[in-house]
């Protein structure tokens, strides 16, 4: 299994995000959510970076032509390009990955917008937050943390309102 934020784990969460959410998951909400949650994929253009706070390391997503032409691990000394800059603390990734809802993730700010327009983000918020439910399934190690706090990197940026 791939250690959280590895690329292996990022070379998952691509083929997890190219295959799209599981017919189990589909069967759940009606088919018109899918229709349109099949017609934002086909035509998003956006990048997301999603930041691990505690590591100082994000998930670079870009999306094109409705699949992920770029999925890799930005690291503290790379230089950091999206459209939409996200954030979330270390605890609530792994909550996401042992099964919190991804709606409350966001709802509850568990994930901040730290850069990129807040209104344009929140137009394709279903597309993200069904996005963000499948990287959260996708198998990795969440490695306990050191008790001295946040890694070093960058300092986040404060959310955008």
């Amino acid at each position: 299994m791939a250690e959280f934020f590895s690329k292996e784990w990022a070379d998952a969460v691509r083929d997890a995000l190219a295959a799209g959410p599981s017919g189990q998951v589909r069967a759940g909400k009606l088919q018109e959510y899918w229709d349109f949650f099949d017609l934002i994929k086909s035509m998003y253009p956006a990048s997301w970076a999603l930041g691990c706070r505690d590591r100082g390391a994000y998930l670079f997503v870009q999306w094109g032509g409705g699949t992920v032409t770029d999925c890799h691990i930005i690291g503290p000394d790379d230089p950091l390009e999206a459209t939409y800059v996200l954030g979330m603390d270390y605890r609530d990734w792994k909550a996401l990955h042992d099964g919190y809802d991804a709606q409350r993730t966001v709802m509850y700010r568990k994930i901040m917008l730290e850069d990129g327009s807040l209104l344009e983000f929140f137009k394709g918020i279903y597309f993200f937050v069904e996005c963000l439910a499948i990287i959260g399934a996708v198998p990795a190690g969440y490695p306990a943390l050191s008790p001295s706090g946040p890694a070093a990197g960058r300092t986040p940026a404060p959310p955008a309102h």
